[in-house]
C-alpha cells in the first residue's frame, strides 16, 4: 500500500528571470550553501566520533559539486546567445511517517 504524503508548506525560494551571469550566481550560491550544510553536518558527526560513518554527507557533497559543474557548463553554453534564464525554485516541505 502506497502512503500519501501531503505537502504541508511551500517556499518560493527563487522566482525570476535572470541574465546568464545572474543565474549562475544564484544557482552557484544556493548549491554552495547546501554543500556547506553537509560539510558542517559531517564535521558535527565526527566531533564526538572520529570513526563516524559520513558516507551520506560525503556522497551528497560529491553529487552537489557535480550539479554545480553541470549548471555552470549549461549556462556558459548559452551565455553568448544573449538570452535570459527563467528560474522557478520551490521548496516543498512534507511530513513523513
Amino acid at each position: 500500500m502506497e502512503t500519501m504524503i501531503d505537502t504541508k508548506q511551500k517556499i518560493q525560494l527563487v522566482d525570476g528571470t535572470f541574465t546568464a551571469s545572474e543565474a549562475n550566481d544564484v544557482i552557484q550560491a544556493l548549491l554552495d550553501e547546501k554543500i556547506n550544510f553537509h560539510k558542517l553536518q559531517r564535521l558535527s558527526w565526527c566531533e564526538g566520533d572520529k570513526n563516524a560513518n559520513t558516507k551520506f554527507p560525503d556522497e551528497r557533497i560529491k553529487e552537489l559539486e557535480k550539479e554545480k559543474r553541470i549548471a555552470k557548463d549549461f549556462i556558459n553554453s548559452i551565455r553568448g546567445e544573449g538570452k535570459r534564464l527563467r528560474i522557478d525554485g520551490i521548496l516543498k516541505i512534507t511530513l513523513e511517517e
